[in-house]
């Protein structure tokens, strides 16, 4: 009775079945045909032929490999810089005869007392009064971050944007319109975007006083350097010729933040820890975030392909990066105003804040998907990112309101 029920299904099943041999054998049939031309040629054809087809897999394996192998990645590095235990504002005196045990100015001109606001030791006071010389100074613990930041995307691993695999794209379509290898590259572009941030900051208000002082040249020239484009390999057409690559500008930052660290160490650079330059910093990061959080939004609502936007792993990683980032340099902001979050009573949302930071961070999907908020069979990772960076934005948002009162 049966019989023809199952003859029907097995005639089905035989017709997709050969259907899938034809796909294949069209697909396999450009390659056999040159394996059988390969096989008939002699060794003066074969040998430069096979260098070059080696050279070609040897070419995108390290591709591949770089793209997959996220090296040093740790969502809990800022625990290697012992925060906690830093007690001095960046840019106070730490050790020497301008230092006391407190981390306060002790011995100075009475020239300059008048400066130090009656015997207490600011960040600006200190920047206009000479200390002694052989005094040393506590280094910054966002240049510190951000320098490191720098190190672990072009030197710890390879910097995936301007590697020429990555240029030429997946046969002339670029890789980050394809679900495959571009997930680094995204992640890596976040981290820049904190670092590009945090060196304008630092030029335009930190790395100076109230703005009427010099800019500090080795700031000035990091900054120069990590807006270099992301692009940039050896060679390029538009302009023709040779070039320098984008790694080797992002290099030169880290120097620059570098040298600055040791300047200010031996207080010969000013870190300007003023209420109102954290105020200001923090407003940047927080309209920063919110670019970040509109880009989601739109390709939430407006892309809804689940696990097949090929857009949406971009998006995420970008944002993933950023706050990758960011919570590195906000937890040594922190430190840095130690003095400014402490007086203000920071410290609870503070804490709270990174903590937020480091919960977003949890999130690591093998395969993002974009599917619609009241879905119910594919998630909406865009969306779960979204979230945590508007809770992030709305503390930042919070604390800057507490400092402007």
């Amino acid at each position: 009775m049966f019989d023809p029920i199952v003859a029907f299904f097995q005639r089905v099943f035989t017709a997709i079945g050969r259907g899938i041999g034809l796909v294949v054998a069209w697909l396999a049939w450009p390659f056999v045909a040159l394996g059988n031309w390969y096989r008939g040629r002699s060794w003066i054809i074969k040998g430069p032929i096979a260098l070059i087809l080696l050279a070609f897999v040897l070419f995108y394996g390290y591709f591949i490999w770089q793209t997959q192998a996220w090296t040093n990645f740790d969502p809990d590095y800022v625990d290697r810089y012992k925060l906690a235990e830093r007690k001095t504002p960046a840019g106070s005196p730490v050790s020497g005869p301008g230092a006391t045990t407190t981390g306060q100015s002790a011995d100075v001109t009475p020239a300059n007392r008048a400066a130090l606001d009656a015997g207490t030791s600011t960040p600006e006071s200190l920047a206009v009064a000479q200390l002694p010389a052989g005094t040393a100074c506590q280094h910054s613990a966002i240049v510190d971050v951000a320098a490191d930041l720098i190190d672990f995307n072009v030197n710890q691993n390879a910097w995936i944007s301007s590697m020429l695999a990555y240029k030429i794209g997946f046969f002339g379509l670029d890789w980050d319109d394809t679900p495959w290898l571009d997930n680094k590259a995204s992640f890596q572009r976040g981290i820049n975007q904190a670092v590009r941030r945090t060196a304008v900051e630092l030029v335009d208000s930190l790395g100076r006083v109230r703005g009427t002082s010099g800019i500090n040249n080795d700031l000035q020239s990091a900054r120069g350097n990590i807006q270099f484009d992301e692009e940039t390999w050896y060679f390029g057409i538009s302009p023709f010729g040779p070039k320098t690559p984008t790694p080797s500008f992002y290099r030169a930052a880290m120097r620059d933040l570098r040298k600055f660290n040791v300047s200010l160490g031996k207080c010969d650079a000013v870190f300007d820890g003023r209420s109102d330059n954290l105020v200001e910093f923090l407003d940047r990061i927080a309209s920063d975030l919110g670019n970040t959080s509109a880009i989601i939004r739109e390709r939430s609502e407006l892309h809804n392909g689940g696990w097949f936007d090929t857009r949406a792993d971009d998006r995420f990683w970008f944002s993933f990066g950023q706050l990758y980032g960011y919570y590195g340099i906000l937890s040594a902001a922190g430190a840095d105003f130690e003095n400014v979050v402490t007086q203000r009573g920071l410290t609870p949302i503070y804490t709270e804040t990174m903590k937020q930071l480091r919960a977003a961070l949890r999130i690591q999907p093998l395969i993002i998907s974009n599917g619609r908020e009241d879905g119910w069979i594919m998630p909406t990772h865009l969306a779960t990112m979204g979230f945590y960076i508007l809770r992030v934005r709305s503390n930042l948002v919070e604390m800057r309101d507490i400092l402007a009162r």
